[in-house]
């Protein structure tokens, strides 16, 4: 089990102590960061103890290419792309919250980032009944919006020549304060991986894509179905501008927050809201 999920592992014990159960435990971390890792060992560490632990992603709650599509339609061209806050069905994420609050089984949405598209739920897999912890990770989970006068100006080449009115971004921002935060407060604990920096999320980004070749050409499908370098850097423009208001924000948020080094290696450590100082 790496340090990490160590970490992680002992303040979910820790919580779960003086908290109601089921925990809803919120990971966010930039792309590439490590959340799913983490999140599976987790799983099989706090199931060791005996727990019942399941996982949902923010990247299984995107809407389809067709949905998508229509909201490029009625509000802005960028958001064809998935990714940002407007591009996921949160009514679906809430109802499988509240089913667990409930203490019900649930079917938990799955996304193929391969076709674009989610899978039909007859492949999703059933969460029981009565869990103890379900972990809700994602790149963006927890986050807050950014002040309207931060959005003046462009963070990059794609919103300074396909946003240079910054009605993407604004709209991206208004999804993230309305919506996205009735998501976000069902979140009891979250923990934050830290990455030194958005500069290192190409590389992340570029490895992750590179590994879904690999799977998808020990699937016997098409590994052409994954994106190129080039399609990738495209792709992570549209993260920068939120992820570097996370780098900033996040810590101040968070409950435990572990700061990475460029090799994802833990390098620092802050913990508040709720872990003793032991």
């Amino acid at each position: 089990m790496t340090a990490s999920s160590d970490l992680v592992a002992a303040a979910v014990r820790e919580w779960l102590v003086n908290a109601p159960h089921p925990l809803v435990l919120g990971i966010c971390g930039s792309q590439g960061s490590g959340k799913s890792t983490l999140a599976r060992a987790l799983e099989q560490t706090l199931g060791e103890d005996g727990l019942s632990i399941a996982s949902l992603s923010l990247d299984d709650l995107y809407l389809g290419t067709q949905a998508r599509r229509k909201l490029a339609a009625e509000v802005h061209p960028l958001f064809a792309t998935r990714g940002v806050p407007g591009t996921h069905d949160l009514e679906l994420g809430l109802s499988v919250i509240q089913a667990v609050r409930d203490g019900k089984a649930v079917a938990l949405p799955r996304f193929d980032k391969a076709s674009d598209e989610p899978l039909p739920r007859d492949a999703w897999p059933m969460a029981p009944q009565g869990l103890d912890v379900l972990i809700f990770e994602g790149w963006c989970v927890g986050a807050r919006p950014e002040a309207v006068e931060a959005l003046s100006g462009p963070v990059n080449a794609l919103e300074r020549e396909e946003d240079g009115d910054g009605r993407w971004r604004r709209a991206v921002n208004d999804f993230l304060a309305g919506p996205y935060q009735a998501l976000f407060e069902q979140i009891d604990r979250l923990v934050f991986l830290a990455a030194p920096g958005f500069e290192v999320v190409h590389g992340w980004r570029l490895q992750q894509e590179r590994d879904l070749r690999e799977s998808l050409k020990a699937q016997g499908r098409d590994p052409a179905l994954a994106m190129t370098d080039e399609q990738i850097s495209r792709f992570i423009s549209h993260y920068e501008r939120i992820t570097r208001h996370i780098l900033h924000s996040m810590p101040s948020q968070a409950a435990l927050t572990l700061r990475l080094g460029r090799d994802r290696e833990i390098i620092g450590i802050a913990a508040s809201a709720g872990l003793s100082s032991s």
